[in-house]
């Protein structure tokens, strides 16, 4: 009866207009893809397979969207030449999965507008973005950190703002193992591979001003360091990862790094903890009394049988 009665009391409580208020973790993010032809090198996995770049990013980008919790926003964004475009401005992803899943399916090289991959300007271009938007998300950059044409590390481009002004995830793609970069034509068909002869091995201010002879560099800049930048010349028409570079750009704007290797290590790096927003939630209270009302309306029905049972089982 004591068991009646207390069912009967938590459900009565149902009915009263209240509320508790509890912070629930939310993530907003702009995930920007690199779609230049470096990300089509088929050195990834999926699922146990050798997959190109983008396609092992986009497999990982869309398990990981189901293990953000309702509440969370993500938009989608692609990085070509110096710049970052913002395809899909963030939106809530349980309402929207199928939205945000199929937008995403459709992001590869077909959209550039040209060929290059300046890294960095794309970098601080989609940092730009983010900081625009209403609700400043974080912005998570997936690429492969090859720069084209090759940069001159005394003359990268700066950030322009604070360092961890907008908090952010760059995700590095591939293996470390140079590639052939496959060439595609603008309708996404393959058409070969690059060759040494089409892409430039030098960064062009390397190449000077012009001097009596061909190729010959500018006598303040000969020299110059290149591993901070990971550029490889004589062989920039093969492509690995540039990790330790895009570790580099992660410091210095104030970022964090991962290497993809899995959709389950993807998402637990985009739920951080530095990411996190809480957010006040009011959950009615029948929604926490009506279960335990529940529960004890089943007990006190199972008591007659479970107990004599278990007393004869301590006998």
């Amino acid at each position: 009866m004591r068991l009646l009665a207390l069912a009967a009391l938590l459900l009565a409580g149902c009915l009263l207009p209240w509320h508790l208020t509890l912070q629930r973790a939310r993530f907003d993010h702009v995930i920007v893809l690199d779609i230049t032809q470096s990300m089509n090198v088929p050195d990834a996995l999926v699922e146990g397979r050798p997959a190109p770049r983008i396609e092992a990013a986009r497999h990982a980008l869309r398990e990981a969207l189901l293990q953000l919790p309702c509440g969370s926003k993500v938009g989608w964004g692609v990085f070509t030449e110096y710049r970052t475009l913002l395809v899909l401005a963030p939106v809530e992803v349980c309402g929207h999965l199928g939205e945000l899943r199929a937008t995403l399916a459709n992001l590869d090289g077909r959209m550039a507008w040209i060929n290059g991959s300046e890294v960095a300007k794309g970098l601080h271009s989609g940092l730009a973005v983010a900081r625009q938007l209403p609700e400043r998300p974080s912005l998570v950059f997936v690429t492969d950190g090859h720069e084209s044409p090759p940069l001159h590390p005394r003359h990268r481009p700066k950030l322009q703002g604070e360092p961890g002004e907008v908090p952010g995830l760059i995700v590095g793609v591939g293996q470390a193992q140079p590639s052939p970069i496959p060439k595609r034509d603008p309708q996404g068909r393959p058409i070969g591979v690059w060759g040494a002869d089409e892409v430039l091995q030098a960064d062009p201010r390397s190449r000077g001003r012009g001097g009596s002879v061909a190729g010959e560099g500018m006598a303040d800049e000969a020299g110059g360091p290149t591993a901070s930048v990971g550029a490889t010349p004589g062989t920039e028409h093969l492509s690995g990862l540039r990790e330790a570079y895009l570790r580099l750009l992660a410091q210095e704007d104030g970022l964090q790094y991962h290497h993809l290797d899995s959709p389950a290590g993807l998402a637990a790096a985009l739920r951080d903890s530095r990411f996190e927003r809480p957010v006040p939630v009011r959950l009615p209270l029948r929604e926490v009394l009506a279960p335990i009302a529940l529960a004890v309306l089943l007990l006190s029905l199972a008591a007659p049988v479970l107990g004599p049972a278990w007393r004869r089982a301590q006998a």
